[in-house]
């Protein structure tokens, strides 16, 4: 299915990805592998601001099913997803610890 997959848009309403979603996609997983081949994932996680506002996009767009497909399709999108999944578990069950917010002075 690939790219041509549709995504759901606004609940059950199903529309294609648009061309700049499309290239959006294919930038994410082109510039994950070359960070990931020159290093690693701390590069990576030192640029992930560049990769958010799309990656969300992307991801709230699509279903499940259409999510495994570009996985599969584009492993720098995986790559990037999965580690942004490690680290929600992590944070979650107490494995990453995070530092508390100060508060503010009053």
């Amino acid at each position: 299915m690939g790219l041509e997959a549709a995504v759901k848009i606004n609940g059950d309403n199903v529309v294609p990805l648009n061309a700049f979603q499309k290239q959006r996609l294919i930038d994410i997983d082109m510039q994950v592998k070359q960070i990931i081949h020159d290093g690693g994932d701390e590069a990576l996680l030192l640029s992930l601001y560049d990769f958010m506002e799309y990656f969300k996009k992307i991801m709230d767009a699509c279903s499940d099913k259409e999510l495994d497909e570009y996985c599969k399709k584009y492993y720098g999108f995986y790559y990037l997803a999965k580690l942004l999944e490690d680290m929600a578990m992590g944070i979650a069950d107490g494995t990453i610890s995070v530092p508390c917010r100060a508060r503010p002075v009053l």
